[in-house]
C-alpha cells in the first residue's frame, strides 16, 4: 500500500539514501542535501512530495518557487521549478511517479505558478536539466508528464595536467595591456563592482555566487578581473560553487568589449592559476554548445562530458 505526504523533519536520511540508490551517477551527501535543499531560503516542506510503501520511502518529487528574490524584488511569480525527482526501481511504472509529480505541480499551481521548469533552478540546482543519455527513463517520464524541451546546455571538462598558456594567449595579453587593459586578481575594492557587473550584465545568480562564495571563504585570488583603464569589463572565477576548487565559473566579458579576445585571456589566466594551485582539472556544468563561450572552451581544450535538456511545462 502506497501512502503520500510531504516532507517532515527526520525524512532526510531516507531521501538521501533513495536518491543515491536511484541516481547513482549523481550521488549526494547528507551535508550537500542539507545545504542545497533544506537550508535554501526558498525551501517549503509542502513542495517536497514523498511516497511511502509502509516505512520504506518509494519516491520523491521536489517542487520549489521563489520566496526570496534573486535580485531586487523579482519573485518570478509565474515560475516554479522541479529540481529533482526519483522513484524506487521496484515501483516504477506503477503510477507512483505520476502521482507525486501531479501533487508537486498542483502545489505550484496553488501558489499561482503558470510555468514549471526542470531543472534550471537557481541558486541551488543540482543539475541544469535532465541528462537523457544517463537517465533515459527520467527523460521519457518528463515527456509523458507534458514537459517540452527548451534548450540543451552542456557540461565540459579539461585536464590541467601539462597545461600551459599558449604562445598566442601570452602575446594577446601583452598586446591588450599595451592598449590599457589590465588582468589582475581581485581585491576587496573590486568585489562590490564585480558583483554588480555580474548581476546586471549577465545573471543575478552569478552575482550571488560571487558574494556567497567570498562569505564562505572563497579566496579573492580565485577571482580574476579585467579592466579597460578603470572600467570593469570582465571577470572569471573558480572555486565559487560549493567551495569546489576545480569547478570553473562564472565567467563573463562585457558584450561591448567582446571580439577583442578578453575572454580568451581571462580563461587562460584562470587555468594557469588553477594549475599553479596544483589542481588537475577544470569543469563546469552549464554552457551553450554553440555559444561563443562554448566555442572558446573547445578551442582551449575543454571536452563536452554531459548534455542536459532544460524542460518546461505550462500549467
Amino acid at each position: 500500500m502506497i501512502s503520500y505526504r510531504y516532507y517532515e523533519p527526520g525524512d532526510e536520511q531516507k531521501v538521501v539514501e533513495l536518491w543515491n540508490e536511484s541516481l547513482p551517477h549523481d550521488p549526494i551527501t547528507p551535508t550537500r542535501f542539507r545545504n542545497l535543499v533544506l537550508l535554501d531560503a526558498n525551501f517549503d516542506p509542502q513542495g517536497m512530495r514523498l511516497a511511502f510503501e509502509d516505512d520504506r520511502l518509494a519516491g520523491c518529487v521536489y517542487a520549489v518557487r521563489r520566496l526570496l528574490p534573486m535580485i531586487g524584488t523579482d519573485l518570478e511569480p509565474e515560475n516554479g521549478w522541479i529540481p529533482f525527482f526519483f522513484v524506487h526501481r521496484d515501483v516504477r511504472r506503477t503510477g507512483v511517479g505520476e502521482t507525486l509529480m501531479k501533487a508537486a505541480i498542483d502545489f505550484l499551481a496553488s501558489e499561482g505558478r503558470k510555468n514549471v521548469f526542470f531543472a534550471s533552478y537557481a541558486p541551488n540546482y543540482i543539475l541544469p536539466g535532465i541528462d537523457e543519455d544517463t537517465y533515459p527513463e527520467g527523460y521519457a517520464f518528463l515527456l509523458r508528464q507534458g514537459f517540452e524541451k527548451q534548450y540543451s546546455p552542456v557540461a565540459m571538462d579539461r585536464s590541467l595536467i601539462g597545461y600551459a598558456p599558449s604562445k598566442a594567449a601570452i602575446e594577446l595579453k601583452k598586446q591588450r595591456e599595451q592598449e590599457g587593459y589590465s588582468f589582475t586578481t581581485a581585491q576587496d575594492k573590486d568585489l562590490y563592482e564585480v558583483i554588480q557587473f555580474a548581476n546586471h550584465k549577465f545573471n543575478p545568480d552569478w552575482g550571488r555566487a560571487i558574494r556567497e562564495g567570498v562569505l564562505q571563504g572563497l579566496p579573492p585570488q580565485r577571482i580574476l578581473v579585467a579592466r579597460n583603464g578603470r572600467k570593469l569589463v570582465g571577470f572569471c572565477i573558480y572555486g565559487g560553487y560549493e567551495g569546489i576548487p576545480e569547478r570553473f565559473g562564472p565567467f563573463g566579458v562585457d558584450p561591448d568589449e567582446q571580439g577583442k579576445g578578453l575572454g580568451k585571456i581571462l580563461l587562460h589566466e584562470c587555468l594557469k592559476n588553477m594549475r599553479s594551485e596544483g589542481l588537475h582539472g577544470a569543469w563546469f556544468l552549464w554552457t551553450g554548445e554553440k555559444s561563443s563561450a562554448g566555442y572558446l572552451y573547445k578551442k582551449t581544450g575543454f571536452d563536452i562530458t554531459r548534455k542536459f535538456h532544460v524542460m518546461k511545462k505550462s500549467i
